[in-house]
Formats: structure tokens, sequence, C-alpha cells
């Protein structure tokens, strides 16, 4: 059963198309990842996913509804959750208090009691941060951090904080922009493990975009593939990175195998 689907979505700025026609389909319980050249597409098509820009053409549907027209509070009410490419957490506020941010589409408290601060609202804002400090903080190993503001953390901790606050959503799609990005070997094989938990053990359905393609081929149980803002390739890992569009797109027109053979053909020519 496909969780997600995209279907046919185009997007441009202006003279610029950023997004031509892409389809895809996401099966529930799996991690499927999004990949392609710098400028392929990647990201816009992440940000027409949640609601941040409106296609011109094309459809999205979660568990079989369409969102198209849905604005991304609502899409994240009603499931999607991501993350960003550049962090985007409050430096300022603690990570308790950024990650609570992310629990905040779960509330049921009205605006008055919310701003007076009354008994059901203490009593909300109780149970949220005990379902935190209980499920998130100690999945994601940072409850020694709790109480530390953003901007004194280390890139690859305020990496997790915005997975934290992410899963505090409770998302049934959890999309990830570069999760890795700028991590060094220790922190992405730790990314990699907790992404692969919350699969396993959460029952999270992921999207990722990625650059780091040994991490997409190890985890990732479909790939697809987008090349100046079309999808050139789709499916498992294995078959997507021998497909010679893809190579085409990585390594240009010529893989270095055959640039070698044109090498020594030019040379025996002279």
């Amino acid at each position: 059963m496909n969780i997600l689907n995209v279907d046919g979505v185009s997007l441009a700025f202006g003279g610029v198309h950023a997004l031509r026609d892409v389809s895809l389909s996401v099966a529930e319980g799996t991690i499927t990842a999004v990949i392609g050249p710098n400028g392929a597409g990647k990201t816009s098509l992440f940000n027409a996913i949640s609601g941040f820009y409106r296609p011109q053409a094309g459809r999205v549907y979660l568990e079989g509804s369409d969102i198209s027209r849905t604005g991304p509070p609502r899409r994240a009410a009603l499931g999607l959750g991501r993350t960003f490419q550049n962090i985007a957490l409050f430096r300022g506020m603690t990570v308790m208090d950024n990650v609570k941010l992310g629990a905040h589409v779960r509330t049921r408290t009205g605006p008055l009691a919310a701003m007076f601060y009354l008994g059901r609202a203490r009593r909300e804002e109780v149970r949220i941060r005990s379902e935190i400090e209980r499920e998130v903080f100690d999945f994601l190993e940072i409850d020694h951090i709790r109480r530390s503001p953003v901007a004194a953390l280390p890139y690859g901790l305020q990496k997790r904080v915005e997975l934290a606050r992410a899963l505090a959503m409770r998302p049934k799609v959890l999309m990830l922009d570069e999760p890795v990005a700028g991590m060094n070997r220790e922190e992405k094989e730790d990314m990699a493990r907790f992404i692969l938990d919350v699969k396993e053990q959460w029952g999270v359905t992921v999207l990722m975009v990625e650059h780091d393609m040994g991490m997409v081929m190890d985890i990732c149980d479909q790939v697809y593939v987008l090349n100046f803002g079309q999808r050139i390739a789709g499916g498992p890992p294995a078959e997507v990175q021998q497909n010679p569009d893809v190579i085409e797109a990585y390594l240009g027109a010529d893989d270095m195998t055959t640039l070698r053979e044109r090498l020594r053909g030019d040379r025996g020519a002279a």
C-alpha cells in the first residue's frame, strides 16, 4: 500500500522549470530516497509535497486523500513531518522547548486556555513533556542536553534535535532533507541507525533527500532520481545505481571506462 503519491507535479518560477511532470510513490513502512545532482529539483519537490510551494500542475495524495490544496499546517496535522536542509531551529530556545513545538499539531487546548495557562493547557503540556522525555529523547539519546540552548550545541546534535522535533509530531511520513549533510563519519552512522529505527520501531515511513550515496544504497528500499527537474529513474537501489541515465546525470555523458577507451582511440588515430 502506498501511503504517499505524487502525480505529475510541475513547478515553475517565472521561466525556470524546477519540476516537470514528476511522479513517485512511497510504500508504507519503507525508506525512500530522492537523489540527483545539485539543482535537480529535490528540495523543490519536498516543498511541493509539504505545501510550502503550490505547483502549477499535479496532485499530492496522503493515504489516498488529495492534499494538493491543503496548507502546510494542515498537512503536518495529517501526518507529514519534515526536517530542513538548513537547520530551522530556534537557536535562543532550549532543546526541550524546540522539540515541544513539534507536538503543537497534536494539542487540543483552545487559545483562551493556552493564553492563561488554565488547567487543561497545563495538563496537556505536562503530558507532552513526559512523552517527549520518555520516548523521543531516550530514543535519540539526547536527554542530557534537554535544557541546553540550541545555539550552544555542535552541528551534529542540532541535526538530531531537529529530527526530535519532527518525531514529536508523531508523523505518518517523515520527510528528511539531507539528514547527514555536514556530519562526520560517526555522526552519519548514528543518524543512519536512528532512521532505520524510526522505520522499524516507530513504524514511520521515511522519504528523504540525500547526497551520501553510501547511506542511500545501504538503508533505502526505493530510490528515485531527478535531473533538471525531471524523474529519470526509480527502483531498488541496486537497479538504480546501474542505470545508464543515472550514471550520465552524475558523471556526464561518459563514464570513466568509456572515457579511457576514447582517449586510447584518439591517441591511436594520432
